[in-house]
């Protein structure tokens, strides 16, 4: 294939979260007229909820190549993408491919293109747990392992990847992107109907997410996360998208029907950005295990208490408004229960974060691809 004089770059989402994260970095791409952006989705997540509601909701144009990976193992959903994924790769030859986050598709597409001697950026380079149980934790190491570009969103990011052996050239201290998204989509979130659709009230409410395998995959921990749900929604009323994952594991380990009972839990299908991030905006404060609301919450100075006992997101805690409590039922209410007595924690938003990372990264992209290219 006969080489574009711009700049081509293959940029890769595959599930929910990776979306967020490419969005601004799409529109920053869109006015740079010697970058030619192109939008691959792997198909990770296949659930009309779970994927394309997020396209409509950022205002992210079909993508140019749809792989149609779909569900499997961890080895067969991560094989799948990069077989189909070279294919794309030998013809079309980008200058480089931008992976984001930490999902199966991230890494299937940085060993792909590795392999294939093209440069690959990370967006969201250096977030650690030190828990290598966690899935996602073997693909950041593996991804930032064989990155040419190391995008980091925090310090202790930078510091991760330093002591890790990286080259300091290769690492680019950008700030958070997912804070772009949240800045760029409040406005429209705002204009959400889904208070009033589901009965809640500004301030009234907490809100509620859960999605982790060694959360819902484990009777025990579910089970005493959801007794912490029953105690807290005694004094608070609970929002609970509940994902796919988390409604299929209460069915079998037959928990469903006990949270249909908590009157108090008002338990939505999952919703789109929009939806949630005016659910987000308005709580009193938030239970997840996610790590992008982690952030999210920070950045809005809304009380968090994560259900894990570690974080890849550090600066959330030492900075931020969030605190860990793992699955521990004691905990867990505990934490909800100060927050209800004095308001929770006061945090402040960490350097960066203030909606202008995509330009930093472009710019930086801009340059290192260009010469390189040019």
């Amino acid at each position: 294939m006969v080489k574009n004089k711009n700049i081509r770059i293959l940029n890769v989402v595959g599930a929910r979260p990776n979306m967020m994260k490419i969005a601004p970095l799409l529109d920053e791409m869109r006015k740079r007229r010697e970058i030619e952006p192109l939008l691959l989705h792997t198909g990770q997540h296949y659930d009309r909820r779970m994927s394309k509601v997020f396209f409509e909701d950022l205002a992210i144009p079909e993508p140019d190549i749809y792989l149609g990976s779909g569900s499997g193992s961890h080895a067969e959903q991560t094989a799948g993408i990069m077989v189909k994924l070279e294919r794309v790769l030998m013809k079309l030859e980008p200058d480089l491919v931008v992976v984001v986050g930490d999902v199966n598709s991230t890494l299937a597409a940085a060993i792909t293109a590795s392999k294939l001697a093209i440069p690959v950026a990370h967006v969201e380079a250096g977030l650690r747990s030190f828990d290598r149980t966690m899935p996602e934790e073997i693909n950041r190491i593996v991804t930032d392992s064989i990155s040419d570009y190391l995008f980091a969103p925090s310090p202790d990011a930078v510091t991760n990847l330093i002591n890790e052996g990286h080259s300091r050239r290769q690492i680019f201290f950008v700030g958070n992107i997912m804070i772009d998204t949240l800045m760029r989509q409040r406005s429209r979130a705002e204009r959400s109907a889904i208070l009033e659709k589901l009965g809640l009230a500004k301030g009234e409410y907490a809100a509620l997410t859960l999605h982790r395998p060694a959360n819902v995959d484990d009777r025990a921990s579910l089970d005493s996360i959801l007794t912490a749900v029953e105690r807290i929604e005694k004094d608070i009323k609970i929002v609970f998208p509940m994902h796919l994952r988390t409604r299929k594991m209460a069915e079998r380990f037959g928990m469903l029907k006990r949270m249909h009972r908590m009157r108090n839990v008002v338990m939505t299908h999952p919703l789109g950005y929009l939806d949630f991030l005016n659910i987000l905006c308005k709580s009193k404060f938030v239970l997840t295990d996610s790590g992008g609301i982690q952030e999210e919450t920070t950045a809005l100075g809304i009380p968090c208490i994560t259900l894990r006992d570690n974080t890849e997101r550090p600066s959330t805690i030492t900075v931020g408004t969030n605190i860990l409590a793992g699955n521990d039922t004691v905990k867990i209410v505990r934490a909800a229960g100060k927050i209800l007595k004095s308001g929770g924690k006061q945090g402040k938003v960490p350097k960066f974060w203030d909606g202008r990372t995509s330009g930093r990264i472009v710019d930086i992209i801009t340059r290192k691809v260009g010469l390189a290219h040019g």
